[in-house]
């Protein structure tokens, strides 16, 4: 394996040749894919990832060749969904269309981010959504995704020095692992409609919050709340009775601690984060992988 170097837009590692993350997304698992390789199955058939995001895991399980059986990536934020298949289907006009981005940001600075970030463009097709996203997401403040109750992408520029708006190579090596992988926008239950006992479901949901200001579960207009929490604690017992193999993440909370008290294992890890907006406030949290 080639020497590994530190990746600007995520801070994780990446090897050159292989495919990676090409969005920043808040609570991406790059740094903790050590601790979810250990607690990993030792064999398992179909892999589903409901709560997709950065796909970190799903890109170094395919790396390893662990996806032979086939994988299932979904989520419920539409326009995530839409830029993921984007990167599969149509890579070429999504490239073209973030180096426009690219030379507005370098004329427009400021003043162009905040107008592309108003033009929505839900009604274009995935590759203009998909190059909106990724455009805000590579300039956007820390990668944030967060919508108001209408839908309204409300993150404020970033101000990097020289942010990589059109990461060409990373996305056509995305692409290329995409190719015959299923893509669904789908509420996370579904999964328990069609995952067959030996399959392996990793959700990476959004978290518990840790105080009143870490609530960063607005990627979607309905957010997630703790019925959803709960929800998801039920599937993932109805799954583990069918023999599907079964991994989570969550915050380590009393409230998540609680949840996952009876036929769980809890495995607590430190990790660092970055989301909050005032410097002292980052640091190392506490994190439960869930199996």
């Amino acid at each position: 394996m080639e020497a590994a170097r530190i990746d600007p837009l995520t801070g994780g590692r990446t090897f050159r040749g292989r495919a990676i993350p090409f969005l920043k997304w808040a609570g991406g698992k790059r740094q903790v894919l050590p601790y979810l390789l250990a607690a990993l199955p030792r064999r398992f058939a179909r892999y589903h990832e409901p709560f997709v995001g950065g796909g970190a895991l799903f890109f170094e399980l395919h790396a390893r060749g662990f996806l032979d059986a086939g994988a299932v990536l979904s989520d419920g934020n539409l326009r995530l969904v839409r830029t993921w298949r984007a990167v599969r289907d149509a890579v070429d006009e999504l490239v073209e269309r973030l180096r426009v981005h690219a030379e507005g940001l370098e004329a427009g600075g400021a003043d162009y981010y905040y107008a592309v970030r108003a033009a929505i463009p839900d009604e274009g097709s995935d590759a203009e959504l998909g190059a909106w996203l990724i455009f805000l997401n590579r300039t956007g403040f820390n990668g944030l995704y967060r919508v108001n109750r209408k839908g309204g992408f409300n993150v404020p520029f970033g101000r990097y020095k020289n942010p990589v708006v059109c990461d060409e190579p990373r996305l056509r090596a995305a692409s290329a692992v995409l190719r015959d992988v299923d893509i669904r926008h789908e509420d996370f239950r579904a999964v328990g409609e069609r995952a067959e006992p030996g399959d392996f479901v990793y959700f990476d949901p959004p978290y518990v919050p840790l105080n009143a200001t870490s609530f960063f579960t607005s990627y979607t207009e309905k957010g997630f709340g703790p019925d959803d929490q709960v929800a998801l604690r039920d599937l993932a017992r109805a799954l583990k009775r069918r023999k599907v193999r079964v991994m989570l993440s969550n915050h380590d909370t009393p409230e998540v601690r609680k949840l996952y008290a009876r036929g769980f294992k809890l495995t607590p890890i430190r990790v660092g984060r970055a989301i909050n907006s005032v410097g002292s406030g980052r640091g190392k949290v506490g994190e439960l992988v869930i199996t």
